[in-house]
């Protein structure tokens, strides 16, 4: 999909749809109802689905569905008819947290463009390199990198990279945050997350000291396009139309090298303003804010002036059209737009007893393209003398012409793979995937954060100790041998890949034979230095496919 960068616009209902499309964006992503991570927000189902697809590709925009959510075993069932419906509707791709819905999708529809989410905390080359092998075909990068981070990353995997460039930030890497479920038992990797970290948590004498300010990168969309992101995203699936609408135009005049209104940006959402600190790698409590007082009456002046700007539809095509009117033949229309043509029949024209038919009457009604996508360019007229045709008729024939002409679009927007229905699938029954049964005699793993801490293991005990720590005493791969697991950090970012990478392999020489890894980066880091891997709770594994898949990639 690699091409002019792509404007992506949050989409929770209708509203959002409209101030999305008539604003400007190239794409949107929303949820169905069930299976995304804002389930709380309005989002579409059933045959309405496909009919927003088809929507937003008349306007010329692509359309990600999120299925973005941790699914459980008793659920692989409904996730699946959730999965077929999402990429049935036409989508040209598909949001995916959960390795059971990737490994579904890629074998019940080969060729479908998946998108790995934030959620799957993709922060570095290894990360991006498993996904891609994998089947991926875009990767939405983490929100805490910084400008030489993301480019590094594109550079190394030569990824389809998505960047959040505008919106609300998460206290933590997405995907690894627990506090909402271990608080009020709402996940955020299940899509219902209450936001604690918004509350007046104190540190010392700093209140809110785990509410960030919304991100903004929009004056640095210029750098990031530069950097190879290949589409800049907007969260916001839970706000309002007029913010969808502000925040695709200011990312839009910002791409085309003008200045973004972010007075108006501001006005209608923030918490205290906004930040780039992870973009320029200037972190620190300027990072930090609230939704103030202030912050809430300001949208007040600019909402209806937004509002505005989405009311009516914006024509994007143009559409060119050739009308005969012949005595004796049905009236044709013939309308062609972007290398597509489609035609309607009409009445057969009568012998006008007044007023025969002109060409500036015909080309006045057929100009009337007003409530569609279209604007009306060259219009012919070849009418013979004498005839008339009713204003009624002739708004039929451009009704119908267009409606044929939209199928076409939307026709030709569709995916290839959903074009041949002999592709062969090969889906295992969820029966047959197993439910996971724990041994009879579970082992004991003692983690240790320091070395100082380390005591001797009891006879079948295991040891988890930090990468750093062997690094500075190798000696504990002799000491404890077979027992010893070498715990990988848990965000490794892109500047110490290498060290880490190199620092593994010298451990292995060195007789270590497993690590543990709660990254999808670290497994891979782990198993390219021929270590046996052991996967953390972090990965999120939560249902018998996922692990069957995570298996595939070197779990033991």
């Amino acid at each position: 999909m690699k091409g002019h960068p792509e404007i992506l616009a949050p989409v929770g209902g209708s509203q959002q749809l409209k101030a999305a499309l008539r604003c400007g964006a190239d794409a949107v992503y929303f949820g169905l109802k069930n299976f995304n991570a804002r389930r709380n927000a309005d989002n579409f189902d059933g045959a309405g689905v496909a009919e927003v697809v088809r929507e937003c590709h008349l306007h010329g925009a692509k359309v990600f569905i999120t299925l973005n959510i941790l699914v459980m075993d008793g659920e692989l069932a409904e996730m699946r008819k959730a999965a077929d419906e999402a990429v049935l509707s036409g989508a040209d791709g598909i949001i995916i947290q959960d390795l059971a819905v990737a490994s579904y999708i890629k074998n019940a529809y080969p060729g479908a463009y998946m998108v790995a989410s934030t959620q799957m905390a993709v922060h570095n080359a290894a990360g991006a390199e498993e996904l891609l092998e994998y089947g991926f075909r875009r990767v939405v990068l983490a929100r805490e990198l910084s400008l030489g981070e993301i480019r590094s990353v594109i550079e190394k995997t030569g990824a389809d990279a998505e960047v959040f460039v505008h919106g609300a930030h998460c206290m933590s890497v997405s995907g690894n945050c627990y506090l909402s479920s271990m608080i009020g038992q709402r996940s955020g990797n299940r899509g219902l997350c209450a936001q604690p970290c918004r509350l007046g948590w104190k540190l010392g004498e700093k209140e809110f000291c785990l509410s960030l300010k919304d991100m903004s990168y929009v004056e640095h969309m210029k750098e990031l396009a530069d950097a190879g992101v290949c589409s800049f995203k907007i969260e916001g699936r839970m706000k309002r139309a007029e913010y969808v609408a502000a925040a695709v135009i200011a990312c839009r005049e910002a791409l085309s090298g003008g200045r973004p209104d972010m007075r108006t940006l501001r006005s209608v959402f923030s918490r205290s303003g906004f930040t780039d600190g992870y973009l320029t790698g200037k972190t620190g409590p300027d990072m930090f804010g609230v939704r103030t007082k202030e912050d809430v009456t300001a949208a007040k002046d600019v909402l209806g002036e937004l509002s505005r700007l989405y009311e009516k539809e914006v024509p994007c095509r143009t559409v060119d059209m050739v009308l005969r009117v012949r005595e004796g033949a049905p009236a044709v229309l013939s309308a062609s737009c972007e290398g597509l043509r489609a035609e309607a029949s009409g009445e057969v024209p009568q012998t006008a007893t007044n007023r025969p038919l002109t060409e500036e009457q015909a080309s006045k009604s057929l100009s009337k393209t007003g409530g569609t996508v279209f604007r009306a360019g060259k219009i012919k007229c070849v009418i013979d003398d004498g005839l008339m045709l009713p204003a009624a008729a002739l708004n039929d024939l451009r009704r119908n012409a267009i409606a044929k002409l939209e199928d076409g679009i939307a026709g030709k927007a569709l995916p290839e793979y959903l074009a041949d229905p002999d592709i062969p699938r090969e889906v295992p029954e969820i029966s047959s995937l197993g439910r996971y049964v724990p041994p009879a005699s579970p082992v004991l793993r003692l983690r240790f954060a320091r070395a100082a801490q380390i005591f001797a293991p009891a006879e079948g005990e295991e040891l988890i100790v930090q990468l750093s720590d062997l690094e500075r005493d190798p000696s504990l791969i002799d000491m404890y041998g077979e027992s010893l697991l070498c715990e990988l950090p848990a965000l490794i970012w892109p500047g110490a890949e290498e060290r880490v990478s190199a620092a593994l392999s010298s451990l292995a020489r060195r007789g270590l034979r497993r690590a543990f890894c709660e990254n999808i980066g670290a497994v891979r880091a782990a198993r390219d230095a021929g270590l046996s891997v052991c996967g953390g709770p972090c990965l999120n594994i939560t249902n018998s496919a996922s692990l069957a898949e995570y298996g595939h990639l070197g779990l033991s």
